[in-house]
């Protein structure tokens, strides 16, 4: 795996245009109010995961109806770090706009620059400052752009960042976005274990936090022990509160409670998870995605 340098690809604070440029970022001051092992939970880092479902223009579920209770969920839940997948680049600026001048989001597209669907990051500004990123495909030549070489229906890809966190003294983090393929199982287990490879890598000095459409249900599956084999732990699984379950695939049909949770946000160990959620927000019965996001309250 390459190594990464205080250097970093250019920021895509306003979209990702161009992968293979590295600049600096810029220095940000850090509060000076000191970080607690006992931090409690109306200070926790908010994440969410969430497949948004690409805009497309089919109705009754095309990305002009949606758009409007995708940002009334937004700005009800205000989530600090938002991992995203399917994405598309106009819709990601229109999320950006409908959130407002503090947020701001890092990705590419899975087909290079502004193509295809994004695994994009999206973070809140006042808290959170970006120091490092990069992308890798989900195949045999991770570091090949638009690569795929396991037999993925669809290309395949991940984002991840290192964030300072303003609230808690500076402490850094990382966070991982992927989505696996939908239709190839063997090339799921091998994305799997890419995944946790990588995931090792950053995890040798910092915590980290993975959010995902890995389009397998939690428990059960090779993906999910894999995942969990790698020393990550399911936040839904070790939170101290938990909402009601959902299956968070429900393609714009009834809910099933109890149904398969293939959206997760995983975390290394030592990670306090005070609760996690099923979002089920819809407005007049219209949903923003055709999956449900899935949160977590973490203290790091």
């Amino acid at each position: 795996m390459p190594t990464h340098r205080r250097v970093t690809r250019r920021p895509v604070l306003k979209g990702a245009l161009a992968a293979s440029v590295t600049l600096p970022l810029s220095s940000t001051a850090l509060s000076s109010e000191p970080a607690s092992a006992d931090e409690p939970p109306d200070r926790a880092l908010e994440v969410m995961s969430f497949n948004l479902r690409f805009a497309n223009t089919a109705e009754p579920h095309s990305w002009a109806a949606r758009r409007p209770v995708m940002r009334q969920l937004l700005r009800r839940e205000r989530p600090h770090v938002l991992g995203t997948q399917e994405g598309l680049y106009g819709q990601l600026r229109d999320i950006e706009a409908d959130l407002g001048p503090s947020y701001d989001w890092i990705g590419t597209g899975r087909a290079g620059g502004s193509r295809d669907e994004f695994m994009a990051v999206l973070y809140d500004t006042r808290r959170l400052v970006p120091l490092e990123y990069d992308h890798f495909w989900l195949s045999g030549t991770p570091d090949v752009i638009a690569s795929n070489t396991w037999g993925n229906a669809h290309l395949r890809m991940a984002t991840w960042v290192r964030f300072r966190d303003l609230r808690a003294g500076g402490r850094e983090f990382c966070v991982l976005d992927t989505h696996l393929d939908n239709a190839n199982q063997s090339a799921r287990e091998r994305s799997a274990a890419l995944l946790a490879e990588r995931v090792g890598h950053l995890a040798r000095s910092l915590p980290v936090v993975v959010t995902g459409d890995f389009n397998v249900a939690a428990h059960g599956n090779p993906v999910y022990d894999t995942m969990l084999g790698a020393g990550l732990v399911d936040t839904w699984d070790t939170a101290a509160v938990r909402g009601k379950a959902y299956g968070t695939y429900h393609g714009y049909l009834p809910l099933v409670p109890g149904g398969a949770r293939i959206d997760w946000i995983l975390a290394t160990p030592g990670v306090t998870v005070h609760r996690a959620s099923v979002n089920t927000f819809t407005v007049d019965g219209r949903f923003p995605s055709d999956h449900l996001p899935v949160q977590a309250a973490l203290t790091l």
